[in-house]
């Protein structure tokens, strides 16, 4: 079934597009530092920033989730709103994003937009739903096998 909301902020229903990724094997802290990173880009810069992560050309600064992460040369020069020289590359993380961010290309040029005018106005990143397994033990017992998912969203919007 469809999602059914609305978002209000958001203007110009006829130029929107959006795209859903449900239930990714990808990690949440990741996917929403690559979402504070990704909202407010033209979507082909988006897209071309993403291929340079997964081959590990260009950090994704961390501003939330920082501790214990080392310093990556060329996050201050390349992000110099987050103020912060923390970074990683999540490659995983990445490519699955990367999939959405082409999913709403192309559900946009199905609308007749047009897509070297398309921005990302809204990007995020939220729990998806807990798969408990378990995994047998010696002597009947048992061992919780637990994984999470993430559902991330994107809406691009045609710009003038």
């Amino acid at each position: 079934m469809p999602p059914r909301w609305v978002y209000p902020q958001i203007g110009g229903e006829g130029k929107i597009a959006r795209a859903l990724g449900r239930e990714l094997r990808i990690s949440l802290k990741e996917s929403v530092e690559i979402a504070k990173v990704i909202k407010g880009m033209k979507l082909d810069e988006a897209i071309s920033y993403l291929e340079k992560v997964i081959r590990k050309e260009v950090p994704v600064p961390y501003t939330r989730h920082r501790k214990q992460i080392a310093h990556r040369r060329g996050v201050d020069a390349q992000f110099p709103e987050w103020r912060t020289p923390v970074g990683r590359y999540p490659v995983k993380a990445a490519r699955y994003i990367l999939k959405v961010l082409r999913n709403a290309r192309n559900n946009a040029e199905n609308q007749g937009l047009d897509p070297e005018r398309l921005v990302i106005v809204h990007a995020a990143a939220h729990k998806g739903r807990y798969l408990k397994r378990y995994m047998p033990r010696a002597f009947g017992r048992a061992t919780p096998w637990f994984s999470t998912t993430t559902n991330f969203e994107v809406i691009v919007k045609e710009v003038d």
